[in-house]
Parts: C-alpha cells; structure tokens; sequence
C-alpha cells in the first residue's frame, strides 16, 4: 500500500515526506493507521547516526493509532482497537520469557536491522527498500506495521496524543522510579535533567509518593516546569556545586537518583548525592557512542551504593501503558504540560523546536 512517510536520507539533515510502499502484516504483525506519533531524542539521535540505522531510513517508535488489519495468527487486537506501539522484542529468549522484555537477546536485530528478523523490508521505493522496522515499528508515518508483541491496546476513548509518548519517554522515566527503583513513599530523590524522561521521572516520583522530589536542570523554564508537575525543588548547576545544593535539603544525600543526561561530570554529581546504600538508576544515551564515565572505587565501595542501566523502565508495556494512561486521565501525571502537537508535515519544525528547548515532547498528529 501506498504511505506518506518521513525519511532521514542524510545524517543531521532535514526528513523529506515521500511516498513509499509498505508491505502487507505477515504473520504476528499489525498494520496501524497512525494518529499520533512522539518524537524522541533517540530519533533525532538515529537521524544523526549515533544509533546504529542504515540510511535511508523511516524513523518513529512512539506511534499510537487504530489498528487496520492483522496478520495470520494475531490475537492480541483485532481491526478497529486503538493501540500505543512500544519497543520490539522477540518474547522467546530468555530474558523476555522473564518478563525483561526490554532486554530481549534478539532487540537490537529487531529494533535497528532497519527489516524483518527474517531479513525482508516492510518499505520501499520504486522498488528499492528502505530501511524500516525501527523499534519494529518505523512510525514517523501514515501507517506502520509493528509486531503483535509491541502493540499494546488501549481503551476506545483514549486521547492518542497523550498516549504517544507512552511507548517510549514516559514509560522509560516513570518506569525508573516505579519500576527499576520501586521507589518507596516518604524517601527522597534527584532527577538530573528536565526532558522529557527526566519530568516522566518526576511525575513517576510524584505517584510513588517520594519527598522531597529534586530536579537537577539548567534551563530556568524546565526548571519551572519541573516545579509544575510535582517537584519540591529545583537546582541551578549552574549556581554551585549541585551535590551541595542537594545536600543542603537533604543532609544524608537522597536515597534514590535518575541520570537521564549521560554526561559525565553530571553522573559523578550524581553519585556524590546519593546517600549511603542510594540507589542510581542510568537513562541517558550519551551523544557519543564510545563515552566512558569514572569514579573512585574506594568511595564506591565504602557507599555501597546500586548503579543499575535502565532500558523502557525496566517494564512489562502491556501493563504498565494502561496503567501510565490510567494516571494521566486521572491528572496524577500532568502529562499535557509537556506535550505541544504538530501537524505530520512539521516534523522538521518539531525537530528543531525541542533541539532549541522550546517544547519537551512533540506529538505529530495526522
């Protein structure tokens, strides 16, 4: 079938909309009609070849819209369900038979190889494949096919703008705190970095019911937002060394950090804010693949302090959207604070508008 769709041609340039081919649901896939779709740091990133993509490539991995048809064997939704789309994964190896789906052995084939596992392309043009399939998804477009294990469905009167960012930023912050910490009521915590996933981690901080909620940001009108959505307070690394901001509210240090920048002066800030026997939960996708960061081994042994990586919020997507989606209606996840839509044909402008810090998340809507 005929698609308009997005395509990144040239590291660090502008999408161009085109008219592709997109394959038919083979068996286990979904096609989506998307009505919403997210855009993500990891896109740009993508876009920009710090993400493993063969160009030319359709980017997009937090579609939300209707499902169209399914392949042979799904029965997980059916024609006519309104769906969030989520990372791919295989759910056999072992980890996903686990329920760490975001760790499947398979992901990084299935969400960056750019085709099918068995090697096919679900797009072209005039004949020649593009590289698609990305978050086994590929929704910076009109329709998408996704795999029936990343599709979750929501309920029918779901606002899809909203949901969007569900799949990927939101269930990726929020998850770290109510998932990857299991962030306890009454215990404190320090985000560090107001994006999108970071002010995911704050709303997620808010429904744990910990205090105080820090938030770490250098731009004054994240930091506000920041304070919108549940913060208790907001530090300025800018004004002063930021582990001595933090344990100026919090003596012992916070028991619990999210590091959403990968920056390496910022995680030692962090480690040096946390309390004994802290917890540190790891989001950032550093802006250069091959960046390390250090610390004193002594110190580290002697905090005894947990560092944990965290992908998708360490979550089980086909509870936890609905659950995420549940908070938002209900207003305990201000959500619509941080989101400003666009018109399909504004990507670009979209792009540029949340690389300049002039919006947190850019929906496109059809």
């Amino acid at each position: 079938m005929q698609i308009t769709a997005a395509v990144a041609r040239e590291p660090k340039q502008d999408f161009s909309l085109e008219q592709l081919e997109l394959d038919e649901p083979q068996a286990g896939e979904v096609l989506v009609r998307i009505e919403a779709v997210g855009v993500c740091h990891s896109d740009i990133a993508a876009r920009n070849q710090s993400l493993p993509v063969q160009m030319p490539v359709v980017l997009g991995h937090e579609g939300a819209g209707v499902v169209e048809r399914v392949g042979p064997g799904v029965t997980k939704v059916k024609p006519g369900d309104k769906v969030v789309l989520t990372v791919g994964y295989c759910g056999q190896c072992t980890n996903c038979t686990r329920g760490d789906v975001a760790y499947c052995e398979n992901g990084m084939a299935i969400n960056y190889s750019g085709r099918r596992a068995d090697g096919s392309p679900t797009l072209c043009c005039g004949g020649e494949p593009v590289s698609g399939h990305f978050f086994a998804q590929s929704s910076f477009a009109s329709y998408a096919i996704a795999l029936e294990q990343n599709t979750v469905k929501v309920h029918d009167g779901a606002d899809l703008a909203l949901a969007a960012p569900l799949g990927c930023g939101v269930q990726t912050g929020a998850g770290a705190v109510l998932r990857s910490l299991a962030a306890k009521p009454g215990r404190a915590i320090a985000v560090f970095g107001a994006g999108s996933v970071g002010l995911s981690a704050v709303m997620g901080a808010v429904v744990a019911g910990c205090d105080p909620i820090i938030v770490v940001e250098p731009v004054a009108a994240r930091r506000a937002l920041a304070l919108e959505v549940g913060a208790t307070h907001a530090v300025d690394p800018g004004a002063g060394d930021i582990a001595e901001a933090i344990r100026a509210i919090v003596a012992r240090g916070v028991d619990y950090v999210v590091e959403t920048t990968a920056v390496d002066a910022v995680v030692n800030a962090a480690l040096a804010s946390l309390a004994g026997h802290g917890e540190m939960a790891f989001l950032g996708v550093p802006k250069n693949p091959e960046a390390t960061f250090s610390t004193n081994l002594l110190g580290f042994l002697a905090s005894g302090v947990t560092l944990k990586a965290v992908i998708e919020g360490d979550t089980d997507p086909d509870t936890f959207i609905p659950e995420l989606l549940a908070h938002v209606e209900a207003g305990r996840m201000p959500l619509g604070k941080l989101v400003r839509t666009y018109p399909f044909d504004q990507i670009n402008q979209a792009v540029d508008d949340q690389l300049n810090g002039l919006v947190v998340k850019p929906v496109l809507t059809f």
